[in-house]
């Protein structure tokens, strides 16, 4: 409908204005119209051609009612302002779009040479700020607007000076005038048909929400970077079927809306985004896939960074509570001292001191003082460890442990703090079975596999372990941790208990 009605529209303006220069007028009106048709129909997903089509029904408009000679100079500068999008992105560009079509809808101010000073000179100073604000990319897309927006507004200004200079160049400047105009509507709609300002938008996406020093939220750089301020990010749960925004909060999706769409974001066929904007903004399967593509990246990269502070988190309180119990421990050694050994010796001082003990007394006493140091010993670092290796220590737990156990070890040596850390959870895990499992048999197995010792401690008591509930398991599993390795506790109800622990050993 539209192709016809500027057609006659256009012709009808220019039978009934009749313009100083028809030819040249008629070329630059329908230049606007039908270059501008061509881009919307071309690029749907940009509102420029459509801003073109409302500057060529304007300009006809001014041409046969004079008080509308300037309304064209509100969407063009509309255009060149929101090129390529034809979205304004922030509100200083909404103000000066609107000071624009208050200027050029009404004719006394459009008419005054100061005000079109000030028209010219403010759009040219606001696309050259938008052009030098915008990154290396974003240039090639705004470079068009920047160089037409220059020429558009020094051909103004140029006639504004000689009028009130009283050169009297009219002629002269309305051919200057109808020719930039002309000129404006086959550059920009060029530009549009090579989709350079998808390359640039997409590209300049990309490195945005890669600069790990770039601000704002995704959402908010993603609406940047598209012109669509109603832009939202929801984040897919992985429990449920609810989303979230970047700060964790419920988001509801929209309701349908022949005007918004529901973009998801996958990865590795899962849903984890969607990106609900404005249909128009990504009607172009180029844009649309790059965006889903770097949008992706950068949600997966948030993901990745609530991981790493989540680790971090659980590092720092790995870290409080291996120095709560070095500190339980120092209190608990000390207690041994002096209620075991540290006893005994000064009964054997005592002993010796009063001359009234017999020697069988003192021997053992001091042998019960050795036997206590000895079994202390132990429980810092057996020698045996030590001295013959993780087999034959962990054969003397099994033969002390006061429940059955059935021993599968390699007699291969380890790095030490491997098979320390080896040792800790069968002794552990042992004298939890003795405690709490009732259990009437104990299967201790420690193999490698691959580059990994696998630790496993069985037994067929009655379950109901939590490591988060208890400090001896939850210290197995900082203990293993600080080794690169990583624990894990099966204790269903009436089930018995596994405890096994994978510790890298390459």
């Amino acid at each position: 409908m539209l192709w016809p009605a500027g057609l006659a529209f256009g012709l009808a303006a220019e039978w009934i204005g009749k313009p100083e220069l028809t030819v040249l007028d008629a070329l630059a009106g329908f230049a606007l119209l039908f270059l501008g048709l061509l881009a919307w129909l071309r690029r749907s997903e940009s509102r420029a051609g459509l801003l073109m089509v409302a500057a060529g029904f304007a300009w006809f408009l001014g041409s046969m009612w004079t008080p509308a000679v300037f309304l064209h100079r509100g969407p063009l500068a509309q255009l060149l302002l929101s090129y390529p999008s034809g979205r304004l992105s922030s509100r200083l560009d909404r103000a000066a779009v609107g000071a624009a079509y208050v200027y050029a809808a009404a004719y006394p101010i459009a008419e005054n040479d100061y005000a079109s000073l000030a028209f010219a000179l403010g759009l040219a100073g606001f696309c050259l700020a938008r052009y030098v604000v915008a990154s290396a990319p974003e240039r090639r897309a705004r470079l068009a607007p920047f160089i037409t927006a220059t020429a558009f507004g020094l051909v103004i200004a140029l006639g504004a000076v000689a009028r009130l200079a009283d050169i009297g160049h009219d002629r002269a400047h309305l051919v200057a005038y109808d020719l930039t105009v002309l000129l404006l509507a086959v550059g920009l709609s060029a530009d549009l048909f090579w989709g350079r300002w998808t390359q640039a938008a997409v590209t300049g996406l990309v490195i945005d929400l890669g600069d790990p020093d770039a601000s704002g939220a995704l959402r908010s750089r993603l609406a940047r970077t598209l012109g669509d301020p109603t832009l939202l990010v929801a984040y897919k749960l992985l429990d449920d079927d609810g989303y979230v925004d970047e700060t964790g909060r419920p988001l509801e999706l929209p309701d349908a809306d022949p005007g918004r769409a529901v973009t998801p974001i996958e990865e590795d066929g899962r849903r984890v985004a969607v990106l609900v904007h404005d249909k128009a903004v990504l009607n172009d399967p180029r844009l649309l896939s790059a965006v889903a593509s770097a949008a992706r990246l950068a949600v997966s990269n948030a993901r990745l960074q609530a991981e790493v502070r989540a680790r971090v988190a659980e590092v720092e309180a790995s870290r409080r509570r291996i120095l709560e119990a070095s500190d339980r421990q120092r209190q608990l050694f000390e207690q041994v001292l002096r209620d075991g050994a540290e006893r005994r010796l000064a009964r054997v001082a005592s002993l010796l001191k009063d001359s009234g003990g017999t020697l069988a007394d003192i021997d053992d006493a001091l042998a019960d003082a050795r036997s206590e140091l000895r079994e202390f010993a132990r429980g810092m670092h057996p020698a045996t460890l030590t001295e013959h290796g993780l087999e034959v220590a962990v054969e003397e737990l099994a033969e002390r442990s006061p429940v059955p156990v059935d021993v599968l070890v390699s007699d291969t040596r380890f790095p030490p703090a491997v098979e320390a850390a080896a040792y800790f959870v069968c002794s552990e895990s042992l004298a939890n079975v003795a405690k709490y499992a009732r259990a009437s048999h104990v299967q201790i197995a420690i193999a490698p596999e691959g580059k990994r010792l696998v630790v496993a401690v069985s037994d067929d008591g009655i379950g109901g372990a939590d490591p988060s509930m208890g400090s001896g398991l939850r210290g197995l599993g900082d203990r293993a941790a600080a080794l690169g390795g990583r624990l894990t506790v099966t204790s269903p109800r009436d089930g018995g208990t596994r405890v096994a622990v994978e510790l890298p050993c390459d």
